[in-house]
């Protein structure tokens, strides 16, 4: 993905807003997102966007003749090196319009790869996006390459007499994914490792989830006084952060900052970064920041809750939800907002950047995690073998010995984790 990168390359981006599709979203406040991620990435002059109207997609071309006519003209005047489509672009549509336009070009999944591409730090983040990005590459093999009619002779043992180069390129990419996979396999179990011994210690783990650049990391840093990185920027945050925190109560916490949702997040990260999120897994309250200035905060909030769901977090883990920036609203309308909090529940509207309402967040939490953890020795059959399997995924197993019967536990778990048990 690395030729796709110059420097001081000029951008711009293009939103299709296709008429026939009932699930898109507002064009305008799409496209500001799709700029701003574009804003994300280095290297790049974002010159503008645009929202393209679209009665349906061309299925060779993704736009009509005419449209592409005019949007070429657009891009050798003002000298763009590189579009981005803030949508799907099948590998047929993006090979044309290269060849038409004479520039390289992106879609959404490929654009938000490069940003992560660029933000992985840790070990286990480098190698998740790796992944992503081969898993990608692959699905784009497919009548992507001009070359296909090309045969590869062999004698026998690689693939065969005449094997095509698509082939060759789609195995070269399941032998690396292979490779990555046996090192992830060494990372996370050491993350693996580092969450049981966490587990043991009498410490609840919060989580802040979220929209990317709702917030989160302004919160983590002004709670835990660390330095984050925290900016004005789309996936500011991609590997997770954890901190220890004392409240106010004198309740000790671990606090974890994880990367930001977005929606329509590629399917190959979800998986890839399924590993990382698990902290929020296990977490023992999860905590939903909002940007409650923003114009799509409600659709935000949708898609954040449906990659929780998708990840397999619980219904019976509690959740606060923080409607963050209310500093970016007008008196009139902060005070609207805190009116309509007040009468819901585990919803606390805050300023992590002026420290407002975090005093009641501080509270909630308290209350939240108003349970200490407990020993219990279990006994469980063969036949229990998923349970079992729960309890080693929570991590709360602290001993464990087969015995003629089944076998003989101790965990230790929160009464939250010991209720989940009991109704499983």
């Amino acid at each position: 993905m690395d030729e796709t990168r110059t420097q001081d390359m000029r951008a711009w981006v293009l939103h299709p807003d296709i008429k026939s599709d009932r699930t898109r979203r507002d064009p305008e406040v799409a496209l500001a997102e799709a700029v701003a991620l574009a804003a994300a990435l280095p290297d790049l002059e974002v010159v503008g966007g645009d929202v393209i109207n679209l009665p349906k997609i061309h299925p060779g071309m993704l736009f009509g003749k005419g449209k592409i006519a005019e949007l070429k003209a657009r891009i050798e005047a003002e000298e763009i090196g590189l579009i981005l489509i803030d949508g799907p672009v099948s590998p047929v549509q993006q090979r044309n319009l290269e060849k038409e336009w004479q520039v390289k070009l992106l879609d959404r999944t490929g654009l938000i790869l490069e940003i992560f591409s660029d933000r992985a730090r840790t070990r286990e983040g480098v190698l998740q996006v790796e992944m992503a990005a081969l898993s990608y590459q692959r699905t784009r093999l497919v009548r992507a390459w001009t070359h296909l009619e090309r045969q590869r002779g062999g004698v026998g043992f690689v693939g065969g007499p005449g094997e095509t180069q698509i082939e060759a390129d789609r195995r070269a990419i399941d032998d690396h994914l292979v490779r990555l996979k046996k090192q992830l396999a060494k990372v996370v179990k050491t993350r693996e490792l580092h969450r049981a011994a966490r587990a043991k210690v009498p410490y609840p783990v919060v989580a802040l989830v979220g929209y990317t650049n709702a917030g989160k990391s302004t919160l983590f840093n002004r709670m835990t006084g660390a330095s984050v990185m925290a900016e004005d920027m789309l996936f500011a945050t991609l590997d997770p952060t954890m901190r220890g925190v004392e409240l106010p109560s004198g309740k000790k916490v671990i606090l974890s900052d994880t990367v930001g949702f977005i929606s329509e997040l590629p399917t190959q990260l979800v998986a890839a970064f399924r590993a990382t999120l698990e902290e929020v897994l296990g977490a023992d309250l999860i905590c939903h920041v909002r940007d409650i200035s923003h114009a799509n905060t409600a659709e935000q909030a949708r898609d954040v809750t449906a990659i929780l769901k998708q990840l397999g977090v619980s219904d019976a883990t509690p959740q606060i939800e923080l409607w963050n920036k209310i500093d970016a609203l007008p008196p009139e309308s902060r005070a609207a907002l805190e009116t309509q909090a007040a009468r819901q529940e585990n919803v606390l509207p805050i300023s992590a950047l002026t420290g407002a309402g975090l005093d009641k967040f501080y509270d909630a939490i308290a209350v939240a995690l108003d349970d200490e953890r407990t020993r219990r020795d279990l006994t469980l059959t063969f036949s229990q073998g998923r349970k079992r399997a729960w309890l080693h995924e929570q991590n709360v197993v602290e001993a464990e010995e087969q015995t003629d019967d089944g076998f003989a536990l101790t965990v230790y778990w929160t009464p939250r984790q010991e209720r989940e048990f009991r109704t499983m």
